[in-house]
Order: C-alpha cells, then sequence, then structure tokens
C-alpha cells in the first residue's frame, strides 16, 4: 500500500480501546465510532491500534487483523496507523509485522518479549536478535517499546542498549518510554534525540504528563488520548510554544483523570477509560476480556468525580443500533 499516511514519530498519538458485546466478541460498530470520534480531535498525529490500550493480549491474529481492517476502512486515508507487535517469539512477531504491513499500517510499536525478563537486561544481544527479525520481516519503521528496568518482569532496556538498537536497526525510529523514572526518562530524551540519526522520545508517563514534556519529548503515545485527546494535544502544544501558564491550566483539568486512570491497580487503566467513555455516553458498554474484570461502583463514582473535575461533558445517548 504505498499511499499509506506517513507516519511521523511526533505529536499526539492517541492508543484506542476495543469494544466488546456481553458476549466478548468484537463490537464493530461501537469501534468504528470510537475511531472517528479519536481521529476527529484537531491535532492528533496517529492513531495506535492492537496494543495494550486494546487488550490485544486477549486478540487473536485474526481478530488484530479484523481490527487493522476496521481502522483501515474509518480513519487509514486519513491517518497513519501504528500496529502494535505483542509476541513473545521474534519469528511470531514477524509474522505478526508482514501482517500488518500488508494491512496498512505505517508504523510498529515493538512491545518487549516475555523472554528476556529474568535477566535478558544482560544479554543485549537478545534484544538485537529479536528486533533484527522483525525488521527484517517489514520495510516499517519500528517504535520501541520501552518498559521499566526494575520490578518482577525487568523488561526495560538499558539505555546503552537501545542505542545500540539504534545504530544496528536502521528502521527503529522512535521509543515509546515508559521507563517510569524521571530521572532515566530526562537522560533518554537527551541521549535519544541527540543521536547521529536521532530516535524520537514519545512519553507514555502519563500520570504526570506535563512534567514529561517538559524534559523535550518529541510527542506521546497514550491511551489516556482515547478519552482526552484534546486535552492532550492542547497541552503538548502549549509546551512547544513555552507557553508553561497555558500547559498548567490544561494540566489542572487533565490530572484528576489521569490520577484516577493510573491509580493502583495500574493493570486496569483501560478498564477505567472504557467506563469513562460509557459515563460520557461515547460507548455503550465496558466489557473487558479476562482475567481483566469490570469495575466495582466505588471505581465508577471517583471516574464520575473526574469526570467532574475535568470539565467534561456527557454526549446525547448512545444510538445502539449504530
Amino acid at each position: 500500500m504505498a499511499d499509506r499516511p506517513r507516519f511521523r514519530p511526533e505529536g499526539v498519538i492517541p492508543a484506542c480501546l476495543l469494544p466488546f458485546h456481553e458476549d466478548f466478541s468484537i463490537d464493530e460498530a461501537s469501534y468504528r465510532k470510537h475511531l472517528r470520534e479519536v481521529a476527529s480531535v484537531r491535532g492528533i498525529t496517529a492513531v495506535t491500534v492492537n496494543a495494550h490500550a486494546s487488550e490485544v493480549a486477549s486478540c487473536s491474529e485474526a481478530e488484530q487483523r479484523r481490527v487493522m481492517e476496521l481502522t483501515m476502512e474509518e480513519v487509514g486515508d486519513r491517518l497513519p496507523v501504528v500496529h502494535g507487535i505483542y509476541a513473545d517469539g521474534s519469528h511470531a512477531a514477524a509474522r505478526l509485522a508482514r501482517q500488518a504491513e500488508a494491512g496498512g499500517a505505517s508504523a510498529l510499536l515493538i512491545f518487549p518479549s516475555a523472554v528476556l525478563a529474568m535477566g535478558g537486561q544482560l544479554r543485549p544481544e537478545m534484544a538485537y536478535a529479536h528486533f533484527a527479525t522483525i525488521a527484517e520481516a517489514t520495510s516499517l519503521p519500528l517504535i520501541l517499546f520501552q518498559y521499566p528496568l526494575t520490578g518482577p518482569a525487568g523488561l526495560g532496556y538499558p539505555l546503552e542498549t537501545i542505542v545500540m538498537l539504534a545504530e544496528r536497526i536502521p528502521t527503529l525510529v522512535a521509543i515509546k518510554d515508559w521507563c517510569a523514572d524521571p530521572v532515566l526518562h530526562e537522560r533518554q530524551v537527551q541521549v535519544l534525540q541527540s543521536l547521529p540519526r536521532p530516535v524520537a522520545v514519545l512519553t507514555t508517563h502519563s500520570a504526570w504528563l506535563l512534567s514529561s514534556l517538559v524534559t523535550g519529548c518529541k510527542g506521546l503515545l497514550s491511551g489516556a488520548g482515547s478519552v482526552v485527546a484534546d486535552l492532550q494535544v492542547a497541552m503538548f502544544e502549549a509546551v512547544e510554544r513555552g507557553d508553561l501558564a497555558a500547559a498548567r491550566a490544561v494540566n489542572a483539568r487533565y490530572l484528576p483523570l489521569a490520577q484516577a486512570f493510573y491509580a493502583p491497580p495500574f493493570l486496569d487503566m483501560h478498564n477505567r477509560m472504557k467506563a469513562a467513555l460509557v459515563l460520557l455516553g461515547r460507548l455503550p458498554r465496558a466489557v473487558v476480556r479476562p482475567p481483566l474484570v469490570e469495575l466495582g461502583r466505588a471505581e465508577i463514582e471517583r471516574l464520575e468525580a473526574a469526570i467532574r473535575a475535568a470539565g467534561l461533558r456527557r454526549e446525547p445517548p448512545l444510538d445502539r443500533a449504530a
């Protein structure tokens, strides 16, 4: 698909949610509506699908292919589409990459392989093997998903490893930074964006977005954009033009939602975003696939309070027959 929109690793890139019916099948009509709403936000530069926000871990390869088909039909002629590559085996990841490119993706978001847990940080050649295998399968630009270096999984890449990958994988153009360490985050922005062939840092530190953006990130890639892409665009643009007062004003509205979305347990973040869209009249239901479960009443009340604090308004009742 030579006419696919060109991806540039910059600006605001929402990660879209994936609505389900009560029987856990994909609600295609609601997904199409969600895509149109996200894509209509002025200032976004791409959308991301088949990633954490769309519960990719519970989606088959066939379902991921269908998600891409729906995405391309709705927004593929207007916006670049970033496709998540969520697979532990490098050959499986390469197969997904080929499928994504054939389906019209403009870039790929490469999740870390769980095989690299429990010591993979000590074997940078394994990280290279994973990325090289994917890069051989596709011509699309790659985005490295940077996880925290610490914690039980230990799936983050040392900065030296990312620099090595940038030097040896010409199609690596950006990282989605979730290192969860402000000092390392700022260091990665400084080092990676100053390489002879710069690698852009797209933050996903959505719980402290303003603090992250002022380090000089080229943009952000975030599931919260599925709900408040307009606030993210306003904050990013204010930081870009050096208007800190305006950025703080936007952040005052954004922060209550961020604090609600990213509260413990962290794994419920996209669950909460679905529930918020139901409260806002943008989705008919907030079904998630097991092992995730729907939120309790106390969580819903916290989301309702955050929505009020952010000044968001409920839309007219959703046409469930659409």
